[in-house]
């Protein structure tokens, strides 16, 4: 495989070059749960729907700590092969097979026999209840795919290649709207087919991968020899991947208490935002990118002692993502409901979806911002205080928001859903503060 550095050449360039496949393979992503919560709103009831929702929002918390984990992964090897260190790298890469294979089994045995208990748990209503433990239980059965998933995913972006994944994605994508359509559509499977297609999608994007690892090789030597824990390699990915992890779950979570509190407002408004968050999956996928392509490039150039490389990309990001947030935010605000229409058939539920929308176009332009810092500190392995942010927006702002909103007479979807805006400011507020503080003490690398 064809090593890519992020060293070289023009930061502008280098960054974007790296962000637009990160970006394209979020899209097709979050094509995905789109596909789902779109083929069954259109074939399927609105239990069906909100089971799907419901269901995703609880899956997507344990995607969200498999992921956050990764970043350890796409740190530590970038961090390797920016400093010209490939024995580690392969080290890196052996003992992250054994650590995310541990994650899989016990994620499985979690949320398998478990699927009844988690569906009270985000009170699923009545209608939707056997529709979101379907979803749960497939999903979690399938979870070595989804895992193995983002573990390859990372590694390739700690080499410096964001257009493989691109490739995988895409190809399981197309697997994954097929699938929706033949087992939702054609056999009337609902929640539980959407639910199938998905894991067999990720299956395959994890087998393409295997392949091109396969067929292409890796820039450095790896045998089966280096699949084992190495003590040098597993400290440092825990060290950056935990509090990643443990900030992206505990964020989600606050999300997750969103979607609790309007369960108990109606199957309707639990299906709206259902519909709504896969709506602010795509506007958010420009910041996203950035703050994983950040992660990466700044990872490499700390490596090999580039740190003015690394501040340049921040500064970079930031505005190629505020540029893309004021086109998202825009989209968001006059035009949420001809998205809201796109999954679902429901006036009720494109009306209220857009109303929670039209809270997301402030944070469109908020994001821009902050996720281009998140991704600048984990690059900088500055891990913990990302995960305190993240805490602090989500525990001190985002529920208590949430919560005072819902509980105003007449609270509408708009109300509850100023809770992400108003946290995402904050965020912004003790990142700026604590980048100058960083700089100051000359601690910042």
């Amino acid at each position: 495989m064809k090593e890519h550095s992020l060293t070289k050449g023009s930061i502008f360039r280098s960054l974007l070059t790296f962000a637009v496949p990160v970006f394209l393979a979020l899209f097709l992503q979050a094509m995905y749960g789109a596909a789902d919560l779109i083929i069954v709103g259109q074939f399927a009831g609105t239990g069906d729907q909100s089971g799907v929702a419901s269901g995703s929002q609880l899956f997507n918390t344990a995607t969200m700590l498999v992921a956050g984990l990764t970043m350890g992964v796409t740190v530590f090897v970038a961090r390797c092969m920016g400093a010209g260190e490939k024995e580690n790298a392969a080290r890196g890469v052996g003992t992250s097979i054994v650590l995310f294979a541990l994650v899989a089994v016990v994620g499985t045995a979690i949320m398998v026999p478990g699927s009844e208990v988690l569906t009270r748990l985000v009170h699923a209503p009545q209608e939707a209840f056997g529709p979101t433990q379907d979803y749960i239980q497939v999903c979690g059965a399938g979870m070595v795919f989804i895992v193995f998933y983002n573990v390859l995913g990372a590694i390739f972006r700690g080499l410096g290649d964001s257009r493989t994944p691109l490739f995988t994605v895409a190809v399981a994508c197309l697997f994954n709207i097929v699938g929706d359509l033949f087992l939702v559509a054609g056999l009337g499977m609902g929640a539980k087919g959407a639910a199938i297609a998905t894991v067999a999608a990720q299956a395959l994007s994890v087998l393409i991968s295997l392949v091109v690892i396969w067929k292409r090789g890796l820039p450095f030597a790896f045998s089966l020899s280096h699949v084992r824990f190495f003590k040098n390699c597993l400290l440092p990915i825990l060290k950056v991947g935990i509090p990643i992890a443990l900030q992206d779950v505990l964020v989600h979570f606050s999300f997750l208490f969103i979607q609790i509190v309007v369960n108990g407002m109606g199957v309707v408004e639990s299906a709206a935002v259902g519909v709504a968050e896969k709506v602010c999956v795509f506007l958010m996928l420009t910041a996203s990118a950035f703050m994983q392509s950040i992660s990466a490039f700044v990872a490499q150039n700390n490596g090999a002692g580039l740190q003015d490389r690394s501040r340049k990309a921040l500064s970079y990001g930031i505005r190629m993502a505020l540029f893309s947030g004021a086109v998202m935010g825009a989209l968001a605000l006059f035009f949420g409901d001809g998205l809201a229409n796109l999954f679902s058939r429901e006036t009720g539920v494109i009306s209220a979806a857009h109303s929670y929308l039209k809270a997301y176009a402030i944070d469109c332009l908020l994001t821009a911002i902050l996720f281009c810092f998140v991704g600048f500190f984990n690059g900088c392995g500055k891990t913990v205080f990302v995960m305190l942010q993240g805490v602090i927006g989500a525990f001190c702002v985002r529920i208590p928001v949430v919560y005072l909103m819902s509980a105003l007479p007449g609270a509408t979807l708009f109300h509850v859903g100023l809770g992400t805006p108003a946290s995402s400011l904050v965020q912004i507020a003790l990142c700026l503060l604590y980048y100058r503080h960083l700089g100051k003490k000359g601690r910042l690398f």
